[in-house]
């Protein structure tokens, strides 16, 4: 499958717009200025294909409409950037800096989370407006700036490019969560196409015991959670080359995995039968076939894809019935770098067995920015990898996704490990 128009590839600068040894050849500020037009834009081309009704909706409370998205990553321009070192700036609304804020309480107050919803004002039309007159006041700001502003902003930059590249992937999950909802299952793009897999090479990628770098190692761009950089011990163990498929996840369904209380975690168990879990996320079953709602509507399951759309409790459920087991996040970095895996980015993000939870020595940024990463290490698990709706440029081998373990809205399959007896 390929992806939906709106998320076609875009030079999307990487690694750093700024090295440690000081900005690139050529226009500084044009190159910033270039790099905000380009993620600003794609997140324009997801957002295209919906409607205003469709913009507005919220359909659970970890979801947020389209329309906060839009405004929330304008906002976070507008806050940090414009409003802290741009001192002619007046803020476009007043009233948008409660709206539109999200969890940075350094910031300020914040309309609640599970209410975005309910924000049938302002409309559509209106973020469009807000997002066009920040966008021209970041640009007017970047042009003017001296060379030394904007290498001293250009960490700030990057940050606000890349939180936004993390709702343009939201924005998808979000609707299509959005659309599963609706009875008549809308397709949010119809030529959508579900990414095509790999399947070559051994079965089983083998690591010795050994001493590895985990984390990341150089000055291009990463967050906070992936450094500090550390040895860690690694093996022996084998992580599967491909990642689950649909046909194996059906073979486990068929088995009773979902009513094997022996095959799962307490809580994940209490889940999935509070919840009625019969079948991955998105599934139905129609006229005694599977279907799955997809971002191009209802489509038959494909026993060949990927799994998709499962939990952590789900997976780990799923690997103690194929008596293996799900890897670390470590052991999986280790595989990835050195491109021993099957489809490691572009399809799903893969659940690990690792807590979320600081490196060692690690301390959050200063200032509210601080309150990207750390404030959320507890009681989540990290995903690695990449998935369909992530944009291009945007992952990396030590990127680290987390999510809590019942969630499986997003993207999210998973691959197997394998321990010597």
């Amino acid at each position: 499958m390929t992806k939906p128009a709106a998320a076609a590839a875009l030079p999307i600068p990487n690694p750093s717009l700024f090295s440690a040894s000081g900005p690139p050849a050529g226009d500084p500020a044009q190159r910033l200025v270039d790099a905000y037009l380009a993620v600003r834009e794609e997140t324009e081309r997801r957002a295209a294909p919906l409607a205003p009704e469709d913009q507005v909706v919220q359909s659970m409370p970890d979801a947020s409409p389209a329309k906060w998205h839009r405004a929330h990553t304008t906002w976070f321009f507008e806050q940090f950037l414009l409003g802290a070192h741009c001192p002619a700036y007046a803020p476009f609304h007043p009233d948008y800096a409660f709206l539109f804020n999200s969890y940075y309480v350094s910031a300020g107050p914040r309309h609640a989370r599970n209410a975005r919803g309910l924000l049938t004002r302002p409309g559509a039309a209106e973020i469009t407006a807000y997002r066009r007159h920040v966008d021209a006041a970041v640009v007017k700001f970047f042009q003017g700036a001296a060379a030394d502003v904007l290498k001293r902003l250009a960490p700030l930059v990057e940050v606000g490019l890349n939180h936004e590249q993390q709702h343009q992937e939201l924005l998808l999950t979000d609707i299509l969560h959005a659309f599963s909802q609706n009875p008549v299952f809308p397709a949010y793009d119809p030529a959508w196409r579900f990414p095509a897999s790999s399947r070559g090479g051994e079965a089983w990628v083998h690591l010795n015991e050994g001493i590895h770098t985990v984390g990341h190692t150089d000055d291009s761009f990463h967050f906070d959670n992936e450094k500090p950089a550390h040895r860690a011990l690694v093996g022996p163990v084998s992580l599967a080359r491909n990642l689950v498929t649909n046909g194996e996840w059906l073979a486990f369904m068929r088995d009773g995995g979902y009513r094997t209380a022996t095959l799962w975690l307490m809580d994940g168990f209490a889940a999935a039968s509070s919840e009625g879990w019969q079948a991955p996320g998105y599934w139905r079953e129609v006229d005694g076939e599977w279907h799955v709602m997809t971002l191009a509507g209802l489509a038959p399951v494909d026993p060949d894809a990927p799994v998709c759309h499962v939990s952590y409790y789900e997976a780990d459920a799923f690997a103690r019935w194929s008596g293996k087991h799900l890897p670390t996040e470590m052991e999986w970095e280790v595989a990835a770098r050195n491109d021993q895996l099957n489809d490691a980015f572009g399809i799903v993000w893969q659940w690990t067995r690792s807590a979320y939870s600081p490196y060692p020595g690690y301390r959050a940024i200063e200032g509210a920015l601080g309150e990207y990463n750390g404030k959320f290490m507890v009681n989540q698990l990290v995903l690695r990898g990449s998935s369909l709706a992530t944009p291009d440029g945007h992952s990396r081998v030590t990127y680290r996704n987390f999510f809590y373990p019942h969630h499986r809205w997003q993207f999210t399959g998973l691959r197997l490990a394998d321990y010597p007896a």
